[in-house]
Parts: C-alpha cells; sequence; structure tokens
C-alpha cells in the first residue's frame, strides 16, 4: 500500500494502481451504474494531455525530462495499455472533474514510474501542477468530448456510405421489378421496386451530408480557455500551438475557437450531431419498418421482399424465420432517438460559465455513434445486401391493384373510375374487364393506357407518346 495526500487529507491505496487519492475519493462516492469512461473519450483526453506537455514543453514551461516522462506514458495509454486504470463512474460529479483527475493521476505515477520514482511523489511531477499544466476541467472536457465523437465518427460515416451503396446496388437490381404502391397502408398506383429502393439510398445520402455538416462544428475546440474562458495561467501561444498538436495527434481538423467563451458555455455543437443522428434513425427505422412489412408472410404476409434468413425464429414453431436485422435496426433507432433526448436536455442545463452535465454527453455521444455504426453496418451487410425479391408476386398486386384506375381518369374522368374501382372491389372483376364490358373504351387504347411499366414514369398513359410527338 502508498499513502497519497490531497487538500481533503490522506488515504491509503494499493501500490500497484497508477491513480491516486482523488480518483479514489470519486470511486468511494460514486458506486453508480459500473460503468466507465468510453474508449475514444478516454484516448482524447489522454491527447489532450500529450499535446499540452508537448506544447509546455516547447515553451520551456516544463522541463524536458517531466514532459517526455508524460508524453510516454500517454504513448502506452493510447497504445491499449493500463485502460483499467481508468476507474471512475460515467456517472460523476458535475463537469467531470473526477475523470480529469483520474487522467491526470495515472499520467503523472505512470510518468514517475519510468523516470525510477515512486508512485504518489507529486513533488516531482503532480497530477494537478505538471499534468493539468494550463488546462482546467472546464476546458479538456468540451474539447476531449469534441475529438472523441470526431474519432468516432469517420469509422460512422464510412459505415453509412456503405449502407447507401448497398441501397443504390439494389435500386440498380430491382429496376425492372413492378409493384403496387400504397399510401396509407391501402392500394395505391404502380412503381418499380428500383425505385423505391432509390428512395431509400437518397435518404441515407442527405443524412451523410448532414451529419458531416454537423460533425464539422465539432473542430472549433476551446481548449486554452482554462477556467472560465479567460485562459489563465496559460501562455498566450498556448491556445493556437496546442490546437496545432492536437490536430497532429489526431489526424483530426482542429483550430482554436473564435471565442473561447461561447465554447465553454454552450455545448450546441453537441445537440447537433445528436439531432442529426436522431433524425437519421427515424429515417432509418421507417425503411426497416417497410422492409419488414414487404417480408411479412411468407404465406399469408405481402412476401414481396426476401430477406436474408439467418437464424431461427422461433422456439416452438419449425422453420420460422423472422426479419431479426430489421428489428435489431429498429430497436437500435429507438434508443438513438432516447440518447438524443437526453443529450438535448444535458445540453441545455448549463449555467453561466459552464455546463456541468458533461459527463452524460461524454459517454452518450460518442458510444452512441459507434454502436449505432455497428447496427448500420450489420443491417447492410446481412440484411441489405443479400435481399431478394419475388417479381411474380410484386407484378400480381400491381394488376390486382384497384388504383390503377387512376390512369383512366384523364378519359373517364375520377368520378366514373371511382365507381368503376367499387364495383370491381364489390364483384371481383378486374378494371380492364369493367371497362370492356361498359364499352367505355377500345381495347387497343385501354392496353395502352393500364400499361403498368408506363404508369411509373412522369407523363399521361396513352397520351404522352402523342405529346412529346
Amino acid at each position: 500500500m502508498r499513502k497519497e495526500k490531497d487538500s481533503f487529507g490522506i488515504k491509503e491505496l494499493a501500490d500497484d494502481v497508477y491513480y491516486g487519492v482523488q480518483t479514489l475519493r470519486a470511486v468511494e462516492n460514486f458506486p453508480i451504474s459500473g460503468w466507465r469512461a468510453f474508449p475514444s473519450f478516454i484516448n482524447a483526453t489522454v491527447h489532450i494531455k500529450r499535446a499540452a506537455a508537448q506544447v509546455h514543453k516547447e515553451l520551456g514551461l516544463l522541463p524536458a525530462d517531466k514532459a517526455d516522462a508524460i508524453i510516454k506514458a500517454a504513448d502506452e495509454i493510447l497504445s491499449g495499455k493500463h485502460r483499467d486504470q481508468f476507474v471512475v463512474d460515467v456517472f460523476q460529479a458535475g463537469a467531470g472533474t473526477s475523470h480529469n483527475m483520474n487522467t491526470n493521476e495515472v499520467l503523472s505515477n505512470k510518468a514517475l514510474e519510468i523516470l525510477k520514482r515512486e508512485k504518489g511523489d507529486y513533488e516531482f511531477i503532480s497530477p494537478n501542477d505538471h499534468v493539468n499544466m494550463g488546462q482546467s476541467t472546464n476546458d479538456v472536457i468540451p474539447t476531449a468530448i469534441r475529438i472523441a465523437a470526431l474519432l468516432e465518427i469517420q469509422p460512422f460515416l464510412a459505415k453509412l456510405e456503405m449502407l447507401k451503396n448497398a441501397f443504390t446496388k439494389k435500386a440498380k437490381e430491382f429496376d425492372s421489378i413492378i409493384k403496387s404502391g400504397r399510401t396509407h397502408v391501402q392500394d395505391a398506383t404502380p412503381l418499380r421496386l428500383g425505385q423505391e429502393f432509390s428512395g431509400y439510398a437518397a435518404s441515407i445520402e442527405k443524412h451523410h451530408k448532414k451529419i458531416t455538416s454537423a460533425a464539422e462544428e465539432l473542430q472549433e475546440i476551446g481548449l486554452g480557455g482554462s477556467a472560465v474562458g479567460t485562459g489563465l495561467n496559460t501562455h498566450p501561444r498556448y491556445r493556437e500551438m496546442v490546437a496545432q498538436q492536437l490536430a497532429k495527434q489526431t489526424g483530426l481538423k482542429l483550430r482554436p475557437a473564435k471565442n473561447f467563451f461561447e465554447a465553454m458555455q454552450s455545448l450546441a455543437p453537441f445537440a447537433s450531431i445528436s439531432a442529426a443522428l436522431r433524425n437519421l434513425a427515424l429515417d432509418l427505422t421507417r425503411i426497416a419498418n417497410d422492409f419488414r412489412l414487404m417480408a411479412s408472410g411468407p404465406n399469408t404476409g405481402l412476401a414481396e421482399l426476401l430477406l436474408p434468413a439467418v437464424q431461427p425464429g422461433s422456439s416452438i414453431m419449425p422453420g420460422k424465420v423472422n426479419p431479426v436485422l430489421a428489428e435489431m435496426m429498429n430497436m437500435m433507432c429507438f434508443y438513438v432517438i432516447g440518447v438524443d433526448t437526453s443529450i438535448a436536455m444535458a445540453v441545455q442545463a448549463g449555467q453561466l460559465e459552464l455546463n456541468v452535465m458533461m459527463p452524460l454527453i461524454a459517454y452518450q455521444l460518442p458510444s452512441t455513434i459507434l454502436v449505432f455504426g455497428n447496427a448500420i453496418e450489420a443491417f447492410g451487410v446481412k440484411c441489405v445486401a443479400g435481399l431478394e425479391a419475388d417479381k411474380e408476386r410484386c407484378l400480381d398486386y400491381a394488376e390486382k391493384s384497384l388504383s390503377i384506375v387512376t390512369a383512366l381518369n384523364p378519359y373517364i374522368g375520377y368520378l366514373k373510375a371511382a365507381e368503376l374501382a367499387k364495383e370491381s372491389q364489390k364483384t371481383g372483376k378486374r378494371i380492364r374487364d369493367l371497362v370492356l364490358e361498359k364499352k367505355l373504351l377500345p381495347k387497343d387504347q385501354l392496353d395502352e393506357i393500364l400499361d403498368l411499366l408506363s404508369m411509373t414514369e412522369p407523363g399521361i398513359p396513352g397520351k404522352t407518346e402523342k405529346i412529346k410527338k
């Protein structure tokens, strides 16, 4: 065991742990969820400490041996080591002071070990005076959230692009398949299955652009504002230099905030990226529901789409296969929507120079981006890419749809067409047969008008070509 002292007094810690007395107090105070800091958030915070040490070394404010030891310690953590030393619960003291000190203490004690010093020798390398030099929880944590989200958003956008491409490929593959449209879940005029899928692809493409745009807001960081945005206890060149160093370390396009007070007061960029993810979730759950509806059956539903069979669907009904990937996507979307609500509540909770609800966002935002991306990848690879369609069934529904009578509107009028639809539904006779029976139109003209393929493009069936001529 070893003893460490902070402003509250002395506590004992196991000698093999790298965290210190302030971390231990937080562990004792917050035995809440058992959830720990998200990996990319740990990385982001460590990147900040590394960059600060490098800059303060260059500015002559931190001795080279101490700075190099802190940098080496940071590199070990960034390589994946010592992750078990980040032990503070997600639900902790406001603003994230406990996580910040957890990081400071781990780096301090690891740096001391590198220099062959005893853990806890904070007079030589202090968590506060050296590792946290020129920093405050108040500028470190919002910067770390930004970096963590940006680190997660890059692979996320690649997965979203993959999903868009999968929809685009199916749009081309299904372009010749005519099916019945449905509005209000009732028969509507025909369209091609490929057209339906082109709409899905276009929707994902739009969301990709919106999320990319929202992510750009996160590139502006307030590191160097220290406690309240004034930059107290920071070198005049620190803000610019630390942003450049962080950009170099992470490969991200980072820049100093235009107004450091706003960057620390307002967490609006987190609301923007979360809302962009929520909006994607709204459309993806709609698409997943379409899949479940079109794949319903196989004998008593629509059964237009054939989803890849990936696992047995029932513990009691042999041979049953369920749309499990679409169901998973629904649940993930509900989760994303719920997370957005909690992030929105946290964002509005700021007071004066600080928002103390940052620890909630620090966990929810990067973790949600990661799991949402995983869900999108699974849905795209294991469901969309393997989709098949029942061409004959789609065509049969299209031919039976009462709404093909819409094509007759320019010739016999809406009311007469409505009467035909009602009679068809009542008698079971096809629209085509009723028109011929009542001698409303000659057969040749009727064949041209009721051509299903022509109904899937702009124009007036039976007249468009003549109009063009």
